[in-house]
């Protein structure tokens, strides 16, 4: 029993693993750009 326990263990850790690596950490949402004021009166 303790070989299925620690070959359960292992495929456990592998899953978390691979679903991180697809996942990744939460990517960020891109920065709005900040209007510039332009004098554009001539």
């Amino acid at each position: 029993m303790d070989y299925l326990e620690k070959v359960l263990e292992k495929l456990k850790e592998w899953a978390r693993k691979l679903i991180e690596a697809l996942l990744g950490p939460e990517p960020q949402p891109e920065a709005e750009p900040i209007p510039i004021p332009v004098n554009d009166r001539r």
